[in-house]
């Protein structure tokens, strides 16, 4: 009885010295579009972006991360630097949901399970859905089709986080993510008869960035440091 006793609890020391911790948090930040239509700046926020954001810390390296984030996105042609775009002064909205899915990879071992303050780079990457509507421009308008659309892209994003305050990690981030559309903008319309107004660069898919920061909160069970017989 003794040695099945000692069994169990080795047993559970090694599970639970392993143990993870979780992240369930909020994204506050800004978004800006990339494409044919508005500006063309990298790194440039001019409408709000939110959501939230849930991160398993698989080991001190790296972390399994998912989020769910809103925001509008938008281009203005006289904002931009081209002066084609200036003169042509096409304007478009366009809201839209992500999902993202991916993983996190820190510089420097963020160890949660040791308590002390923690800062570290991080880079992120992944795969994204993005639901929009679909819209194309008549006579220098941005009209509305009647259908929507879901747009798989590519997210990347460098960051830096640090512990903060108890069971709180504070992040700022930058991400792109690179879509495999070309019509969040509506350069390229979705119907097939509106083809004729089709206009841009047909061989760039559209771009936008989230900029912002990321309060997450931990739990999950600390490792137990049971007496070795």
């Amino acid at each position: 009885m003794r040695h099945l006793t000692i069994l169990i609890l080795s047993i559970l020391s090694i599970h639970l010295s392993h143990s993870q911790i979780h992240e369930v948090g909020l994204f506050l930040g800004g978004s800006n579009f990339i494409g044919d239509v508005g500006a063309t700046n990298y790194i440039a926020p001019n409408q709000l972006a939110f959501g939230g954001v849930y991160k398993w810390n698989r080991s001190p390296r790296h972390s399994w991360r998912a989020s769910l984030i809103f925001t509008e996105l938008e281009g203005i042609d006289t904002n931009s630097d081209d002066l084609r775009r200036i003169q042509r002064g096409y304007e478009f909205t366009n809201e839209i949901i992500e999902l993202s899915l991916g993983m996190e990879f820190t510089f420097f071992d963020f160890d949660l399970h040791t308590g002390k303050k923690l800062t570290t780079p991080y880079l992120y990457g992944g795969i994204s859905v993005a639901h929009h509507d679909d819209y194309y421009f008549l006579n220098g308008v941005q009209t509305q089709e009647n259908t929507s659309n879901w747009t798989f892209g590519i997210p990347m994003a460098l960051g830096l986080k640090t512990t903060f305050l108890d069971n709180f990690i504070l992040s700022v981030e930058i991400g792109a993510r690179y879509t495999f559309s070309d019509g969040l903008d509506g350069s390229v319309p979705n119907d097939e008869n509106l083809q004729q107004y089709r206009f841009g660069n047909i061989n760039n898919y559209d771009w936008y960035v989230f900029s912002g920061i990321t309060l997450t909160y931990t739990f999950g069970l600390n490792p137990c440091y049971c007496p070795e017989n």
